[in-house]
């Protein structure tokens, strides 16, 4: 039987390869807001800080957040043809819903990219949807998943690549599992008390056991 009878994933960084591209189109978006840019080695420092820490250091405003993370949307949207999932998702998923799991979706990012991403078949097997959630409020999408799957938080498990998935996570009261190949390392979310931590996504299927 299933460890977790619901499984919610995170999209850009933990389904899909999305972020040297969102790299690029945030310095743009930056530059656009007045922000200075940040060089290739601050990219990778940026990996060991938490979400806040991140925009401090970006010099990124909070009041400047929301309308950054829309725009992020927008051109995502124009540029969707450029992006895929990871190798080995679309099969982990689909191994997952045939061992019975019901699968969701939490992300900041819009339904409609995210469903473009998947493509038709993959984006089929996901159960539930909850999309566009802002940068701080991934808790209550999280909850409300719970509640139209008609899940306890015990059995549920939500995963992704950055420190405010695993604290949405931990304040909608369900696991959270920490994957290594997004925007935060391994070390750092290991640092946020994950009930599952995995290196490459073949290892999600771990999770039917």
């Amino acid at each position: 039987m299933p460890k977790y009878k619901l499984v919610m994933f995170d999209s850009d960084g933990t389904l899909a390869d999305t972020l040297p591209w969102m790299e690029s189109a945030l310095q743009k978006l930056m530059a656009q807001h007045g922000i200075p840019p940040f060089s290739v080695q601050d990219a990778l420092a940026l990996r060991k800080l938490s979400t806040a820490a991140m925009l401090r250091r970006m010099q990124i405003p909070m009041w400047k957040v929301p309308g950054m993370v829309a725009g992020m949307r927008r051109v995502m949207a124009e540029n969707i043809h450029r992006f895929v999932l990871f190798d080995g998702i679309a099969e982990v998923l689909k191994g997952l819903a045939a061992g019975g799991i019901t699968l969701g979706i939490v992300s900041s990012n819009s339904r409609a990219n995210v469903e473009h991403i998947l493509g038709p078949g993959t984006a089929a097997l996901v159960r539930h949807y909850a999309c566009g959630a802002s940068v701080f409020a991934k808790a209550g999408k999280l909850r409300a998943v719970l509640k139209a799957a008609k899940v306890a938080p015990r059995d549920a498990i939500y995963i992704g690549d950055e420190v405010r998935d695993a604290e949405a996570a931990h304040k909608a009261g369900v696991a959270f599992g920490g994957v290594g190949w997004g925007v935060h390392s391994l070390d750092v979310l290991r640092d946020h008390s994950p009930a599952e931590l995995f290196s490459q996504p073949s290892e999600l299927s771990q999770l039917m056991s």
